[in-house]
């Protein structure tokens, strides 16, 4: 599996992740809103630490450089 998430999206998707969770979590905590919420973080989470996003394959973007691979 290559990765196709860059540096600077992987660290916009992890601070994008801690925001979700902390709403998730904290200000709508047990609502079905707030559940959204911590996945919608789980997957921003996961595709930064993995450096793949399924999305972006489909669709053809890619936001590394060709010499990026980790």
């Amino acid at each position: 599996m290559k990765t196709n998430v860059g540096l600077l999206d992987r660290l916009i998707r992890l601070v994008l992740a801690s925001v979700l969770f902390y709403l998730g979590l904290f200000l709508y905590s047990g609502t079905t809103l707030g559940i959204g919420l911590v996945v919608a973080g789980s997957v921003s989470l996961v595709t930064a630490l993995v450096g793949f996003c399924g999305l972006y394959r489909l669709l053809g973007i890619h936001t590394n450089q060709p010499n990026e691979q980790l």
